[in-house]
C-alpha cells in the first residue's frame, strides 16, 4: 500500500467536500469510464506491447529554448464531430494514447484539454467539477500507472490555480483554462527533448553507459548524443521477461552507436566496463527514489558498490506525491510471464513489473525542471503542486 504526503491527504479531503448533486446526470458519462480491457494485467504494459510487439511559469520558456521553432509532431484531433454522440474523455484518451512515441500522461492531459473545449458547462463550478471527475476517470482506469495519475494531478494544479478567474466571465475564464490545458500539453510534449538537451554534458567521448531495458527518455538522450557526434558505447540489458532491452539495442544500431547486448543477470559481470548507468522511471516519489521497470534497484546497488553514477532521466509529469518505505510497499503493475516452457501449477511467479530503488543509490536526476540531486525532488514537488 502507498503512503501518501500529508499534503496529499488534506487536499483529497478538500476535493471531496466540493459536492454538487445537480452535476451528477450531466456528468455521469464521465463516471462510468471504459473498463481496462485486462485487468490482469497494468494497462501501461499492454499499451508498451502493442506499440513495441514485444509546473512553473518558466517551464514553458525552457521548453521553447530546448526546441527552438521546430515543426509540432503532434497529432491534430477534431472537435467538430457529431453533436449526437456524447464526449468521453477516455475514448480521446485511447486515441491520444495509439501514438507509440505519446507517454500515456501526454495522452491524458491532451484528453483532459478535450474536456473543457468540449464542455457545455455554463459556471467555472461546473467546468471544475467535470474536469474533476474526467481525471477521476482516467485515474481509475489504470490504477496502476504512476505517470498517469501524476500527470492528471498536475493537469488539475496547474490549470485551475488561479484566482483570477473568479473576476472574469465565464467564456473568458473557460478561455484562459484551456490556454493553460493546452500549454501544458505543450510542455509535457516537450520535455524529453529538454532532458536530452540537459544530459549531454554528463556523456563524455570513450565513455560506456549500462542502460536497462526501454526507456523512450533514455532513447532521446542517447539519440541526441549520437546526433552530436559524442563517441561512446551502450551496454544493454536484455529487460526480461518482455526484452524490451532488445528494442533499444535495434534502434542504438541503426543509429551507429556501438552496442552490447547482456542478460539480465551478466550486470555485475560487466560493471567495470561501465562509467555511468542510465534508467528511466515509471516514476519519481518524495523521498528522491525512482518507481522503475524490474531489476533498476539491483543494477543500482551493484554500480553504488563499484562507485559508478546512476543517472534517472524522467519527466516532471511523473513526480508524484507517494512515498513507498520498501519493495513490497507498491500496488502491483503485473505483466505475463513467458518461460518458454511449462510451468507447473504449484509453482508460484512473481509477476510484479517494477521495483523501488532507495534514492541512496542514486547520484542525479535529469528532468525538465533541470538537473537534480535526489534530495531536491521533495522541494520540486512542494513547488510543482502550490
Amino acid at each position: 500500500m502507498w503512503r501518501r504526503s500529508a499534503s496529499f491527504i488534506l487536499d483529497k479531503k478538500q476535493n471531496d467536500n466540493v459536492s454538487n448533486p445537480e452535476m451528477s446526470e450531466t456528468l455521469h458519462h464521465h463516471q462510468n469510464p471504459i473498463p481496462n480491457p485486462n485487468p490482469d494485467i497494468s494497462a501501461y504494459y499492454q499499451t508498451r506491447a502493442a506499440h513495441h510487439g514485444v509546473v512553473t511559469s518558466d517551464w514553458l520558456a525552457q521548453a521553447q529554448a530546448a526546441v527552438g521553432h521546430q515543426p509540432e509532431e503532434t497529432v491534430s484531433v477534431n472537435y467538430s464531430g457529431d453533436s449526437g454522440k456524447k464526449f468521453s474523455v477516455i475514448d480521446e484518451f485511447n486515441n491520444w494514447r495509439k501514438q507509440p512515441d505519446l507517454a500515456e500522461a501526454v495522452a491524458a492531459i491532451r484528453a483532459l484539454a478535450s474536456v473543457i473545449r468540449s464542455s457545455e458547462a455554463t459556471t467555472m463550478m461546473e467546468l471544475e467539477i467535470e474536469l474533476k471527475k474526467a481525471s477521476d476517470s482516467l485515474k481509475s482506469w489504470d490504477k496502476t500507472s504512476i505517470s498517469l495519475t501524476a500527470g492528471c494531478d498536475l493537469f488539475m494544479r496547474y490549470v485551475t490555480r488561479t484566482s483570477a478567474l473568479e473576476y472574469e466571465d465565464f467564456n473568458s475564464a473557460k478561455s484562459r483554462l484551456l490556454e493553460r490545458a493546452e500549454k501544458f500539453g505543450e510542455i509535457s510534449y516537450k520535455a524529453r527533448k529538454i532532458i536530452a538537451m540537459l544530459s549531454q554534458d554528463f556523456i563524455f567521448d570513450g565513455c560506456t553507459i549500462l542502460v536497462h531495458g526501454f526507456s523512450r527518455v533514455v532513447f532521446e538522450v542517447l539519440k541526441t548524443a549520437a546526433q552530436n557526434r559524442k563517441n561512446f558505447r551502450v551496454l544493454c540489458t536484455e529487460g526480461r521477461p518482455d526484452r524490451s532491452g532488445l528494442r533499444l539495442s535495434n534502434e542504438l544500431a541503426k543509429l551507429d552507436v556501438p552496442v552490447k547486448l547482456l542478460i539480465d543477470s551478466a550486470v555485475a559481470y560487466s560493471m567495470d566496463e561501465v562509467d555511468m548507468v542510465f534508467v528511466g522511471a515509471d516514476g519519481v516519489v518524495e523521498s528522491g527514489g525512482v518507481i522503475n521497470m524490474m531489476g533498476t534497484y539491483q543494477i543500482a546497488l551493484v554500480a553504488k558498490s563499484m562507485n559508478k553514477p546512476v543517472y534517472v532521466a524522467a519527466e516532471s509529469y511523473k513526480f508524484a506525491r507517494l512515498y513507498p518505505l520498501d519493495q513490497k510497499d507498491m500496488v502491483p503493475a503485473l505483466r505475463p510471464i513467458d518461460f518458454g516452457v511449462p510451468i507447473p501449477s504449484k509453482v508460484e511467479v512473481e509477476t510484479s513489473a517494477r521495483d523501488y530503488t532507495p534514492p541512496q543509490y542514486l547520484t542525479l536526476l535529469f528532468t525538465d525542471l533541470g538537473v537534480l540531486t535526489p534530495s531536491v525532488v521533495s522541494d520540486e514537488l512542494i513547488q510543482l503542486y502550490l
